[in-house]
């Protein structure tokens, strides 16, 4: 299947800021609903935030008023604005996308999405 590609990420120190990004390949006639996914060592991958084909966001309690999902519809390239990072937010996070539209009870099951990324670091020292 499609792979998608995260960039942005990186080391940095608590209370900093990231910028992850992600394109996904466009195809014609077709909207996509977009999330953000992390992975931190030992943990089960969860869902950190989502953009639905309207560009109404759900977001993971943890990260709420922190984080801001966002995408670029021209490019096709989501975005993940991080700030006031915290140790605890150290991770392999990973973008998805699926074909047409998410449900809100279901978004943040993987297999919902078509699409993966292979992920992008993102360590938080304190």
């Amino acid at each position: 299947g499609q792979v998608l590609a995260e960039s942005g990420g990186g080391s940095v120190q608590a209370g900093g800021s990231l910028t992850l990004s992600c394109r996904v390949p466009p195809e014609t006639n077709v909207e996509y609903c977009m999330a953000w996914f992390r992975q931190a060592p030992g943990k089960e991958r969860e869902g950190v935030a989502v953009i639905y084909t309207s560009d109404a966001v759900t977001y993971a309690d943890a990260v709420r008023g922190r984080f801001t999902i966002a995408k670029d519809k021209v490019n096709n390239t989501l975005y993940l604005q991080m700030n006031n990072l915290k140790p605890e937010d150290t991770a392999l996070y990973h973008c998805a996308a699926r074909r047409g539209n998410c449900y809100e009870t279901s978004w943040t099951y993987r297999m919902h999405y078509n699409y993966w990324g292979q992920g992008t670091l993102v360590i938080v020292s304190s």
